[in-house]
């Protein structure tokens, strides 16, 4: 049996979560240090072995690879996955719920109509948590159908409060809102005419998507700008990447984009960017260096035609945790 979640008001809920990755184990950690819920409490479907290993051993918590497995019997079942993921757990969990379970959805640009019929059940929140979740300074936007009880909408209330803020809507359309600043970016660029900064052009990634976090760091020298975009899953879900862009004395034009050689799943590439004349400097914080997330940082040198992956840093005494790169600067070449 899924295990109780209790929550602020003296009411208790089994809850489950779908989904282990950076968000939803950044959900599940607030949730933890803040007293929301105690590991006890919880129990994770993650698909990936290694993953559910680090969540089971760093947090205690029950893991399954098996979603209807986690969720049989919950009364709150949140969906932690990336948007491209939702089809196959939305199959797997179709008709299944219990008849009073709150499911909590912070999947990015999937709506509540999808949602509903996906799972074949009327009871739905949802909700678009932005990065500084991570550290319980975020604002999280919800809404949820007419079916989800007052008991329901405090467990989702008492859950994102322990992320930062938490604010209510009903109207579904402000969370859309919320996903293109959270989720995709842009980024902006500003001149300064002499007297004033105008804004110069809008910075979009080619192959924008909701979740990967364009934008969340950025960098300039010159001529040259560097965006990073944490949430890219070209390499894995959360493997990260990021995008330089040139100007060409008319616009600033997409350049290239990076992904580390040795990227893997949930490394969080592009969280830190830095750029100085011809090198650049990407931060993996939670790339798996010497022990999960300890963390590691990669230079690129521009050769005149491309920028070519040339060092990767690491700490001489890395050790799990780390997050080593989580920050970086470069000054010259």
């Amino acid at each position: 049996m899924t295990p109780a979640f209790r929550f602020s008001g003296g009411i208790s809920m089994r809850t489950a979560f779908i989904g282990g990755g950076v968000m939803g184990e950044a959900m599940l950690a607030r949730a933890l240090a803040t007293g929301v819920m105690t590991p006890a409490d919880v129990c994770v479907a993650e698909p990936v072995d290694d993953r559910r290993a680090s969540l089971a051993s760093t947090h205690g918590v029950a893991v399954t690879a098996d979603a209807a497995e986690a969720a049989a019997g919950a009364e709150l079942v949140v969906l932690a996955v990336k948007p491209q993921q939702i089809a196959p757990v939305l199959e797997a969990l179709a008709g299944s719920l219990s008849a009073g379970a709150t499911a909590l959805s912070i999947v990015a640009g999937v709506g509540l109509a999808t949602l509903t019929a996906g799972l074949q059940h009327e009871r739905v929140v949802r909700v678009m948590p932005n990065t500084p979740a991570r550290i319980g300074a975020g604002m999280s936007v919800w809404t949820a159908t007419p079916g989800v009880s007052a008991e329901g909408r405090a467990a989702a209330a008492s859950l994102l409060g322990a992320l930062g803020r938490e604010w209510y809507v009903d109207d579904e359309a402000y969370l859309d809102m919320a996903t293109a600043v959270s989720g995709s970016g842009p980024a902006y660029v500003f001149a300064f005419n002499g007297s004033t900064w105008v804004k110069e052009r809008k910075l979009a990634a080619s192959d924008a998507a909701a979740g990967h976090h364009f934008g969340i760091s950025v960098s300039i020298s010159g001529n040259v700008v560097v965006i990073g975009a944490y949430g890219d899953d070209d390499l894995g879900e959360d493997s990260g990447s990021a995008y330089v862009y040139r100007f060409d004395g008319g616009t600033w034009v997409e350049e290239q984009k990076l992904t580390a050689s040795d990227g893997a799943v949930l490394d969080s590439f592009g969280a830190s960017v830095a750029v100085s004349g011809n090198v650049a400097v990407v931060g993996a914080a939670c790339h798996d260096a010497t022990g999960p997330k300890s963390g590691a940082a990669y230079i690129y040198r521009f050769d005149g035609g491309t920028w070519v992956e040339g060092q990767k840093l690491t700490a001489s005494d890395g050790a799990p945790s780390d997050q080593f790169g989580r920050s970086v600067s470069i000054s010259g070449d």
